[in-house]
């Protein structure tokens, strides 16, 4: 069995797909099909269901995926290691994250890293919450960089520096000429919210709840560019993060007023519990936690 093998058949567990797999591999379809037909044949089991043109492992697929893609990560570090001594780094890293993060968090490390690494192949994914764990539980990621981080099986969190939330508000509100604010101020004035089951909402409606404040909820939204648009034009008042309103607040399309009290939105990198970082990630994990760092 060669290592091209496992690779494979991890590309394929991982994309669902037949066809995305030969892609990958650079090879044909049936190329894909012939490889798992000869380890399900290995190994006298099936290793994956075929529904339509989706795949899923079975539980014999599902062990044999877990430890192929160990061994294929253990085997890559190796690889950047070797390739390290005596080099410029090199190899590959799979960043995905939130839009919030990657619009906001990301411009300066991103810039940072690719100056420092020129060699390194740095892909960075803008999804959902929800698809960063998923991404990551089943190894298309490297590294998932989330708000919130939430403990899950199989996933270990490395914590990074937190975002100070701050009260945004447009230029002709009350509140725009205070330099601070006690939240409970914020009593009875009209919101513009997270939508609910957001991370981000059950945060704030916490401390909502913690201080007695019952903010009058007048439109929701699951970003925070809309949430922006719709203060500056009067909607309602909201609590965001600072790094994301720099640019309004320069412009004049914004207030930002702080809060009395602090308060921050944590953020996280999240990882497969037994994977190996390659050097590559470690240092783009470094930078995560030190954005000011520069060559």
């Amino acid at each position: 069995m060669q290592i091209e093998t496992l690779k494979v058949f991890c590309d394929l567990v991982e994309s669902r797909s037949f066809s995305r797999a030969a892609v990958r591999n650079f090879i044909t379809q049936s190329a894909v099909s012939q490889q798992v037909k000869n380890l399900e044949s290995r190994f006298e089991t099936a290793l994956l269901r075929r529904d339509g043109k989706s795949v899923t492992p079975t539980p014999a697929g599902r062990i044999f995926y877990e430890r192929s893609r160990m061994i294929l990560d253990s085997f890559e570090h190796m690889q950047l290691e070797m390739k390290a001594i005596g080099q410029d780094m090199a190899g590959s890293v799979r960043v995905a994250t939130i839009y919030s993060v990657g619009l906001y968090e990301l411009s300066l490390v991103v810039k940072n890293f690719l100056k420092i690494y020129p060699k390194v192949n740095l892909h960075v994914e803008y999804t959902q919450g929800s698809r960063v764990y998923e991404d990551c539980l089943r190894g298309a990621l490297d590294l998932g960089i989330v708000t919130y981080p939430e403990p899950r099986k199989g996933l270990r969190v490395i914590s990074l520096p937190a975002d100070k939330l701050i009260l945004i508000c447009s230029p002709d509100h009350p509140l725009a000429r205070r330099h601070h604010v006690d939240i409970r101020k914020l009593n009875g004035l009209n919101y513009v919210a997270f939508e609910k089951g957001m991370g981000s909402r059950r945060a704030l409606d916490r401390i909502f709840q913690e201080h007695d404040v019952q903010v009058q909820v007048v439109m929701e939204f699951d970003n925070i560019e809309t949430i922006k648009r719709s203060v500056e034009i009067g909607a309602g008042v909201s609590i965001v993060p600072l790094l994301s309103v720099q640019k309004e607040v320069q412009s004049g399309a914004l207030v930002q007023v702080h809060l009395d009290k602090n308060f921050y939105r944590p953020l996280g990198i999240i990882v497969r519990t037994k994977q190996t970082l390659s050097p590559a990630a470690r240092k783009f994990i470094e930078l995560m936690q030190n954005p000011q760092k520069s060559i």
